[in-house]
């Protein structure tokens, strides 16, 4: 098992610290409050909530799965990018995420606030899928072995019809898709690709 990559490392470590902080400190859930990403037309949206968000998660589940995911496709990556080209890379699938969410928060009126990494973490499921599309890997949900282009199509179809659906399960899907595209568009960006003009070698 390789070593974790300090900016992977880093983030796992902020994220834990931050859940145990909110759940065990007096007081410490009224300043996660103020770093969840609020809608617009809430009263508590603040623009540092755009990023502060990915670091806060709702439950140990929420927070296990989001960590085992960072690790698993984060870790990789960051090995084959370098920390200052990862952390854009996150940086864009947050702020894509949060985006998506705060339109369709404002759009439907929804007035619950938003956390976790999720966003980030579909984002590197897509670069991780661009950059290995053959590679097999075994998801614990399901636990069947796919190559992982096809991993990142259900997880995204799946993404889209909950999302669509509405089932009310307080999961923000559009928020993953939001991820998801800013992804794709910084992997597009960084290959010189459409819709980004090719770039000078």
């Amino acid at each position: 098992m390789p070593p974790i990559p300090p900016v992977t490392k880093a983030l796992m470590l902020i994220c834990t610290a931050l859940f145990c902080l909110t759940l065990l400190v007096p007081g410490a859930g009224a300043v996660g409050a103020w770093l969840a990403l609020w809608p617009v037309n809430s009263g508590l949206f603040w623009p540092w909530q755009v990023v502060t968000y990915g670091f806060l998660h709702a439950s140990l589940g929420h927070l296990f799965f989001n960590m085992l995911g960072l690790w698993m496709f984060g870790g990789e990556l960051e090995r084959i990018w370098g920390g200052r080209r990862y952390t854009h890379f996150l940086l864009a699938s947050t702020l894509t995420a949060a985006l998506a969410q705060l339109l369709l928060s404002f759009s439907v009126g929804m007035s619950a606030p938003t956390v976790g990494a999720s966003g980030a973490l579909y984002g590197l499921l897509m670069a991780f899928g661009m950059l290995f599309p053959n590679r097999m890997i075994m998801p614990l949900f399901p636990p069947i072995p796919m190559k992982a282009k096809y991993f990142v199509m259900v997880f995204g179809a799946l993404a889209l019809l909950s999302g669509v659906a509405g089932g009310g399960d307080g999961i923000a899907h559009f928020a993953h898709l939001g991820g998801m595209l800013g992804g794709f568009l910084m992997i597009r960006f960084w290959r010189g690709q459409p819709p980004f003009p090719r770039r000078r070698r």
